[in-house]
């Protein structure tokens, strides 16, 4: 035991081992900031910190359950657009790689760009989601632990039927975070038809008879 330990503490003196302890701490340091600037780029305020996003997309997603609802649960965009499993979120992040060159170009820049583009950008995510049996709709909803007699009458039945015929989420839930462009679309298409997004703050309503009255009446007269 002695000689064993003689032998280690003279091989911690070598230029290998410290070699070997650098390659070592330093493999913890990247991981750990790999890991790090991952999670920090899989986070909504990451997500709309480009003008495209928060002017455009995230605007309307504000207006749906999935933002706001009575349990306080949300979807934020990484919880429907990025996968959670390790090697699909690394492919995802290398495709937005992309997205970073178009945000260069400018190709979505302004609210008509945008809209131009809406029904190409609509349809490559649905493929892509499609393509995955929608997996990140599954990791709140699935078909298995669905109770049906919870659900009305019509979505009871379509669910079933959706079931059995093995469609996915995405082929009937279009539209319901993000304004749907003009297509073919049964279920979920009640906001179809291309939008101009306002590029100032709407102007204020007009005062009520009664409040102008308010407003022009003196001070001391209430």
């Amino acid at each position: 035991m002695k000689a064993l330990i003689q032998r280690l503490w003279a091989y911690a003196h070598t230029k290998q081992f410290w070699i070997l302890a650098a390659a070592f701490v330093g493999g913890i340091v990247f991981w750990g900031g790999f890991n790090t600037a991952m999670e920090w780029t899989n986070r909504e305020a990451f997500c709309i910190s480009c003008h495209e996003m928060e002017k455009n997309v995230f605007e309307e997603y504000r207006n749906t359950i999935h933002y706001q609802n009575r349990t306080g649960v949300r979807a934020t965009c990484p919880d429907c657009h990025v996968p959670k499993e390790w090697g699909p979120k690394m492919w995802r992040k290398i495709q937005a790689s992309n997205e970073v060159l178009h945000k260069i170009l400018g190709s979505i820049d302004t609210p008509e760009k945008f809209n131009a583009k809406r029904a190409v950008l609509a349809e490559h995510e649905w493929d892509r989601m499609k393509s995955t049996d929608s997996r990140e709709c599954r990791n709140c909803h699935n078909f298995s632990y669905m109770d049906y007699a919870e659900q009305n009458s019509r979505a009871a039945t379509r669910h079933q039927v959706a079931f059995t015929a093995g469609q996915t989420c995405i082929d009937c839930h279009k539209g319901i975070a993000h304004t749907l462009p003009p297509i073919s679309q049964p279920i979920g298409a009640h906001k179809a038809g291309e939008v101009e997004l306002p590029s100032t703050a709407p102007a204020k309503p007009p005062a009520s008879s009664s409040e102008a009255a308010s407003e022009a009446a003196p001070a001391g007269s209430h």
